[in-house]
Parts: structure tokens; sequence; C-alpha cells
């Protein structure tokens, strides 16, 4: 059997009906890349505004995701040369305490075969403890603090970094060392990827 390209998986995952079962709206699984894209975003699901816009990171975590990685909206927008692909492709639903968590099937299902694909990605960003489990996997530290404090442990390849929701403003202002010292790393880190891409 041939292996579909890229634009085939792409257009298989977004007709994607799996997890219909589980999920309180229905499936609208959200993702964009292109083999071209020299860095890959993952984090952990579509919130309800994505899910109804369609658009990843179309919201508040998106807004602050962006300023920590110094880009605008159109750059980070371009998916031949940003792919964003979350760890679950659909909004989960909520939970007592915010969203609940990816469904757990989907990243190993979708990563597993579109990840190959982006042959071009320099690095890539593990966007709170769903993304981190799938990329990190034993690597990980057991807190997601611990792990994004080691993140020198995972370069050059990857980056960890907590979840930008305005939920998480208690823990960015309790580790005033992420802003010190990880977001000017993370800034030259895809300025870095953005730019190899460019000079190829």
């Amino acid at each position: 059997m041939a292996t579909p390209s890229l634009d085939n998986l792409l257009a298989e995952a977004r007709a994607c009906r799996r997890c219909a079962d589980r999920l309180p709206l229905g499936c609208r699984p959200v993702l964009r890349a292109s083999a071209s894209a020299s860095l890959l975003v993952v984090g952990q699901a579509p919130g309800i505004k994505v899910h109804e816009s369609g658009i990843p990171w179309n919201d508040a975590s998106g807004r602050r995701l962006r300023e920590w990685m110094g880009l605008d909206e159109d750059t980070f927008y371009d998916e031949s040369r940003i792919a964003i692909v979350p760890a679950g492709l659909c909004y989960p639903g909520r939970g007592a305490s915010g969203d609940l968590p990816p469904v757990p099937e989907c990243a190993p299902l979708w990563h597993g075969r579109i990840r190959p694909r982006l042959v071009n990605v320099r690095l890539t960003l593990v966007i709170g403890q769903y993304a981190q489990a799938y990329y990190l996997g034993s690597r990980r530290r057991p807190t997601l603090t611990d792990t994004v404090r080691h993140w020198r442990d995972y370069l050059p390849d990857l980056l960890p970094l907590p979840h930008p929701s305005p939920r998480n403003t208690l823990w960015l202002r309790r580790n005033d060392w992420f802003d010190a010292e990880v977001i000017p790393m993370l800034r030259e880190k895809v300025t870095e990827a953005l730019a190899q891409e460019d000079s190829t």
C-alpha cells in the first residue's frame, strides 16, 4: 500500500470521527502543517474558541504564546513555516477545573504518522503536560515545572513550555525564572529556526 502524502494525511486527520462518541461538541480536528515548516508547535487540545473558529491558538492562550515567541500573527499562522498539531486534535470538553485532557489515543494515532513527514522541522515546542508526555516520554521530569526548568536537556530538537493559558498566570508569577531565562532563549531559538529556513 502506498504511503499517503502529507496533504492526504492531513485531509484524513481533518476528516477523523474516531472519537465522536466521547466529544461533547463533536469532532472538529484543528491542525495545520506543511512539509516546508521548520517549527512545530504541539499544544494540548483546542479550547472552545478554537473549536468554534477552526483556527489554532485563536484565543488568549495563543496571544500569550505568540508574545512568548516574539511573533506576529502573520508569521505564526504561515503554515509553510510553522506547523501546529496539538496532542489532541479536537476539543475534549470541560471538566471541573478547566478543559478535559486530550483523548489519549489521538497523539499516537496522528503524530506518529504526521511528524515523520515534517522533515524540515528544526525545533518542536511541546506545550503542557500532555504534549510533553507524548514527546518526552520517560525523559520527562516528575513535574511540569521541573521539566521546563531543565529545558537544556531537551535541546536542540525539543523545548518544553508551560501552557500559556490565563489559568497559569499564578504559575508564571511564582516561577519568575521562566520569564527571565526561558522566554529570551525561546525567542532566540524560534528566530534561528525560521532564519535557517530562510537561508535554504
